[in-house]
């Protein structure tokens, strides 16, 4: 039938979503290197651009902004990819989530939180220091931090489901304890700061937790 006939552009659909992704893949690259050397302020489109060797009217048709550029950075950060799979739908977190031992969601969850602060820790710091002068920054901090612990209460629920948490600890506590726990903050503080190992990280964080949450 005609109306099953499609016809394709020389420049078909799929080459040029490649090209965009690629483009914003090296955007997102360089804006990181960028403002992890100089700070987010210090930062300009031109800068991202000239490192990229992307023109900047395609950054901004792209990203927007600056701001829309650090929201990507930090959105690539925290999956490890630019694949649009959020990260609560991603195989390792739903089975986190439905792991029949409580111990072991602790456990995994530890060793996921590595994984992921080691890839976001120091773009966070950036924006929390740009939060303090910029409103758009600080409200995508703020975003940041209740998306985060809007997973966070998924562990909490799924203990609270399986009657794992320790007598006398509500729901709504035991998700405030991760959320603190597990902040960009204290991996920060313990590892950039102090200088523990990753691995160091990951085991104390396992055995609060349990401590902490489990009966």
């Amino acid at each position: 039938m005609p109306g099953d006939v499609k016809t394709q552009r020389p420049d078909g659909g799929p080459a040029r979503q490649a090209r965009t992704r690629r483009t914003r893949a090296a955007v997102v690259g360089s804006a990181r290197t960028l403002f992890l050397e100089r700070g987010y302020a210090a930062t300009t489109i031109e800068a991202i651009s000239d490192h990229s060797d992307t023109p900047q009217a395609t950054v901004y048709r792209l990203f927007s902004s600056k701001l829309g550029i650090l929201k990507a950075v930090l959105d690539v950060s925290i999956v490890g990819d630019d694949e649009a799979v959020p990260m609560a739908d991603r195989p390792q977190v739903r089975g986190l989530v439905s792991d029949p031992d409580p111990k072991n969601q602790l456990v995994g969850f530890a060793a996921l939180l590595r994984e992921v602060m080691a890839r976001v820790a120091g773009v966070h710091r950036i924006l929390a220091d740009a939060a303090r002068s910029d409103e758009g920054a600080a409200s995508l901090l703020g975003e940041i931090a209740r998306q985060r612990h809007e997973g966070q209460q998924r562990i909490a629920r799924s203990l609270a489901r399986s009657h794992a948490l320790r007598p006398g600890l509500r729901e709504r506590d035991a998700a405030d304890i991760i959320h603190a726990l597990a902040s960009p903050d204290v991996y920060g503080l313990l590892v950039i700061d102090r200088g523990w190992s990753g691995e160091r990280y990951e085991k104390w964080l396992s055995a609060i937790l349990v401590d902490q949450l489990l009966g």
